[in-house]
């Protein structure tokens, strides 16, 4: 931070550092372009016939979205961009490289490429019109039954795909196929982080004392039930474990960081593990795989995982090289199992540094909601930023035996527009809450008696005016009360 001194003021201005994002976006483009370089000269011995074409669009679709993020969000988070462009080029040399196993060559990663650019819009969409997070929460309920009904979308007749996997997360209209539960976890998020703001004096009153933990007063249980009751129903006619299993958890954990009342987490657990009980012995599909995740050799449908382990030990701590294993003998390898592909051309030491990157996306949202003072932008940040961590560890935690497989995509990587776009727009709406968090407020040490005070609405004032953030009139200036900015007019500057 720079710390700039006139007179009797005092401005503590954090560094903007666009021009750090700009360098490690171009870093990321170009190491994601030298990986798609690398798997055709191992393949196929030259370079890719549409090199100058894959090369421009590596490199102008993120220096686009800096831009925008340099216009509209100057003080955003400059690690999440490059983070999310580096994963994103990775599964698209990945893809790229399961292309070419095929002959002739298939092209997913042009329909990969395609998506990425429909993402990339959205996520400057996002910066540019959006801009302020805080709008959003006047949308609680409109937003919350678009979700749900973005949801159930897979159960209509005449748009559901049908069992593609053994569960119906797929609609079609007309040529084009998505999942509705990919958008639907965005605006539930926004939906249950408005509401527990609204409502969070109430759910955090404690009711019984076991243990010394807290618990709510039995009245208070009606919305953890009524989200219990609705990914039960999505397990049941959907049978996606992935989607019911991210949903509830990602309640729960806003939920307690509303509340603060271990007492949330205590009755989220106990709700998981009876609905877990009631999956197993209810759907079948839900008991093959824990049977291919406990005997993956005993089953037919453990053949994938199998497949997966075997290409994970031969690429072993360094992997085989981009282009040089065999990601093509395990079924799903650019989808479900494209963390493994990876780790098995790149090594357990690849994977691990993906990994790492994923963290950092995690690490830097969940630093945004702790910087932030006000409740909305906190539970957002925290329940995207948490979904992320969730996903990435299901889906790899699953292909690598940790875990039963549950179906999710891995971010940023797996074959597929409707989570590549829905990830993107979750990178901006953490990139504006961010901007928000960090971007600076003048503090005035002595006001002049003679100056005009005008109170403003929160976050209406202009960044280049003078302001100074307290609490509300009668809040004792929390911080977690939603601050009113003060604009000091006339007077002594």
């Amino acid at each position: 931070m720079s710390v700039a001194e006139a007179g009797d003021r005092i401005t503590v201005v954090p560094r903007k550092r666009r021009n750090v994002e700009m360098l490690l976006v171009i870093f990321a483009s170009a190491l994601s372009l030298a990986a798609y370089v690398q798997v055709d000269l191992n393949v196929q011995g030259e370079t890719p016939t549409n090199l100058v074409t894959v090369a421009i669009t590596a490199f102008l679709l993120p220096l686009l979205a800096q831009a925008a993020i340099r216009w509209r969000a100057p003080y955003a988070d400059p690690v999440i961009l490059p983070c999310a462009t580096l994963l994103n080029g990775l599964g698209l040399a990945m893809i790229h490289r399961i292309d070419l196993i095929n002959d002739p060559p298939s092209n997913g990663a042009g329909q990969q490429l395609l998506w990425t650019g429909l993402g990339i819009a959205l996520l400057i969409v996002v910066i540019t019109v959006v801009r302020d997070h805080r709008p959003l929460q006047g949308y609680t309920y409109t937003l919350g039954l678009v979700g749900l009904l973005l949801l159930l979308l897979p159960l209509v007749p005449g748009i559901s795909s049908g069992d593609l996997g053994g569960a119906r997360i797929w609609i079609h209209l007309g040529p084009l196929s998505f999942q509705p539960a990919e958008v639907a976890k965005v605006l539930l998020a926004i939906a249950f982080a408005s509401y527990l703001v609204e409502k969070r004096d109430v759910l955090a009153l404690a009711g019984w004392r076991v243990l010394g933990i807290d618990l709510p007063r039995a009245r208070d249980l009606g919305p953890i039930l009524l989200v219990w009751i609705a990914t039960l129903l999505v397990l049941v006619f959907q049978n996606d474990l992935g989607t019911s299993l991210l949903f509830f958890a990602l309640f729960v954990t806003m939920l307690y960081v509303s509340t603060q009342r271990p007492g949330w987490a205590v009755i989220g657990i106990v709700l998981f593990a009876a609905g877990a009980v009631f999956g197993y012995y209810t759907r079948g599909h839900v008991r093959v795989r824990v049977a291919a995740w406990l005997h993956p050799f005993d089953i037919e449908q453990g053949y994938q995982l199998i497949q997966a382990q075997f290409g994970l030990a031969w690429g072993g701590l360094l992997g085989r090289g981009l282009g040089e294993g065999r990601p093509g003998l395990t079924p799903l390898a650019r989808s479900d199992f494209i963390a493994t592909s990876l780790g098995e051309e790149l090594g357990m030491a690849g994977l691990f540094a993906i990994i790492l990157i994923y963290g950092l996306i995690v690490s830097r949202g969940l630093r945004t909601a702790l910087a932030c003072r006000e409740p909305f932008g906190k539970l957002l940040a925290a329940g995207l930023s948490f979904s992320f961590a969730l996903q990435v560890f299901l889906i790899i935690g699953g292909v690598t035996r940790l875990l039963p497989l549950t179906g999710l995509t891995t971010p940023f990587m797996s074959q597929g527009g409707s989570s590549l776009i829905a990830n993107w727009v979750v990178m901006g709406l953490l990139l504006i809450i961010s901007h928000q968090v960090r971007r600076p407020m003048a503090t005035v040490r002595d006001l002049d008696p003679g100056g005009q005070l005008v109170f403003e609405r929160p976050g209406r004032v202009a960044d280049s005016e003078l302001t100074q953030a307290i609490g509300r009139p009668g809040t004792g200036g929390s911080d977690d009360d939603q601050p009113t900015q003060i604009q000091v007019r006339g007077g002594r500057a």
